[in-house]
């Protein structure tokens, strides 16, 4: 998508990759095949471009260090996205900011809670989670314990466990002069933990919505961030928390395709280009992006699905060429554009909607 963006304005783009069926190449310029932790076909990929930006942030930061002495311009800098790789550093780092995030410690090897935590909790690794992965809840003392016993606790941190109403996420961007501009606030919902649907905008009191803006703000600027940068939020009865924070292009950002006057991936190719940014508004009034999650172990195309998908009204399929499926693996995704105007209204038409989706395009099953 990325790609795709970049194409549309024209700019060359250039990919580093280490899969020869990666969807980002029919719209390259350019493919170094390698992969992403090899030091010399990146110093050959700075080679071809102005910039190099990231499409995650599992990246080698002291490895690519050497690249960043010799001139190469990453955007967002090294710098930026060292405290943000790692879970323990991002809560180190909104600690420091004064932002608000669950409580938290580290998994402690002895096994005696951390002050301020009790049960229930959650424990995240610290590096290399997504989509459920790397998180465990802790109910009682033994669980705790069989997660010592199988794990390196120095890798994993403990999260006091969120009684929330709803989860929100904030796609926020700097350019390189400086100037920080939010998305709207959109709403989330996970299955299994994976992002299953997103809804915009997120029907909450504007206070929240200028609490959010003020945090990313407050986020980008501490760390001279330039780029595009998703803030997961909890919501409930103690109020805005920041759950994690993703330093790129985001899946809650993948509804701006339709519904924004610039999409997320517009944006980023611009901010790394050096390009003005461009509006962040909505050009509709609402709109449910629904994640079209594998529910199944096949090498299917889903041809039939998605043509059906496809002709459900004001609907755009996005799909992203991977190779095979297996359950609960973001294969694609659909954006259905909403016309109701008032929140009440417009939630009620999303569900409507999303029941559409999902007479077509199952939701894999709660094992019991």
């Amino acid at each position: 998508m990325l790609a795709d963006a970049a194409k549309q304005l024209g700019i060359a783009l250039h990919v580093q990759t280490p899969g020869p069926a990666d969807p980002a190449i029919p719209s390259a310029a350019s493919v170094v095949q390698a992969g992403l932790r090899d030091l010399p076909a990146t110093r050959e990929l700075a080679q071809r471009c102005d910039a190099i930006t990231f499409e995650n942030e599992w990246i080698d930061i002291q490895g690519l260090e050497p690249l960043a002495m010799e001139g190469v311009m990453f955007t967002p800098s090294l710098q930026a996205l060292a405290p943000l790789v790692c879970k323990r550093s991002q809560r180190q780092l909104l600690q420091r900011l004064h932002l608000p995030t669950p409580t938290w410690g580290d998994l402690p090897a002895n096994g005696l809670l951390p002050e301020g935590l009790a049960f229930p909790l959650m424990a995240k690794a610290s590096t290399g989670g997504y989509d459920g992965k790397g998180t465990a809840l802790l109910k009682c003392q033994a669980d705790l314990d069989a997660l010592i016993a199988r794990v390196e606790p120095s890798d994993w941190i403990l999260e006091s466990f969120v009684d929330f109403e709803l989860e929100l996420s904030q796609l926020a961007c700097r350019d390189q002069q400086g100037i920080v501009q939010c998305y709207p606030l959109v709403q989330t919902h996970q299955h299994h933990q994976v992002c299953d649907w997103v809804l915009a905008p997120a029907s909450v009191p504007h206070a929240v919505q200028a609490f959010s803006r003020n945090i990313a703000a407050s986020l980008l600027t501490s760390l001279q961030y330039v780029g595009v940068l998703s803030i997961e939020f909890f919501y409930g009865p103690a109020g805005l928390q920041v759950n994690e924070i993703a330093p790129r292009t985001h899946n809650s950002g993948h509804v701006t395709i339709e519904a924004a006057l610039t999409s997320q991936f517009e944006q980023q190719v611009r901010i790394v280009a050096g390009m003005e940014m461009g509006p962040v508004g909505l050009k509709v009034p609402g709109a449910l992006m629904v994640n079209l999650l594998g529910f199944e172990h096949s090498q299917s195309d889903y041809i039939g699905q998605r043509e059906a998908l496809a002709g459900l009204p004001a609907a755009t399929v996005h799909w992203y060429g991977k190779q095979g499926s297996s359950p609960g693996r973001k294969l694609g995704h659909i954006t259905l554009v909403l016309d109701a105007e008032l929140a009440d209204q417009r939630q009620k038409q999303a569900m409507e909607r999303l029941e559409q989706v999902r007479r077509i395009w199952p939701l894999l099953a709660v094992s019991a």
